[in-house]
C-alpha cells in the first residue's frame, strides 16, 4: 500500500506544480466537477476519521499505510479539485463576513 500513497503524493505534486499556491481559505465549488470533487473530500476524510477511530481500539488491526493512504487520497480530491477550477483560479475564496 505504501506504492500506493507514493503514487498520489506523485500525482499530488504533477496537478500542484501548475496551481499558484493558496492565498485564501477556499470553499467548494466552482464548477460542477470541483465541486464533486470537493465532496469527494470530504467523504475521504470521513472515512479517515473513522479509521483512525478503529485504529485506536485495542481488537482492530488497522495498517499505518491504510490511514495514510486516507490521508493523501483526500489531499488528491481537494488538489484536483484546484485543478478542476481552471488550477485554482476559479476557486471560490472565502472572504471573512461575506460568504455565508
Amino acid at each position: 500500500i505504501q506504492s500506493q500513497v507514493d503514487r498520489l503524493e506523485a500525482e499530488i505534486d504533477g496537478m500542484n506544480a501548475d496551481i499558484a499556491p493558496l492565498d485564501s481559505f477556499i470553499l467548494p465549488g466552482g464548477s460542477p466537477l470541483a465541486a464533486q470533487l470537493h465532496v469527494a473530500r470530504t467523504l475521504a476524510r470521513r472515512a479517515e476519521r473513522h479509521i483512525a477511530e478503529l485504529a485506536k481500539m485495542p481488537d482492530e488491526p488497522v495498517a499505518a499505510a491504510a490511514l495514510a493512504y486516507t490521508n493523501r487520497l483526500s489531499d488528491w480530491f481537494f488538489v484536483a479539485g484546484r485543478a478542476a477550477n481552471n488550477n485554482g483560479l476559479d476557486d471560490v475564496k472565502w472572504v471573512p463576513g461575506a460568504n455565508r
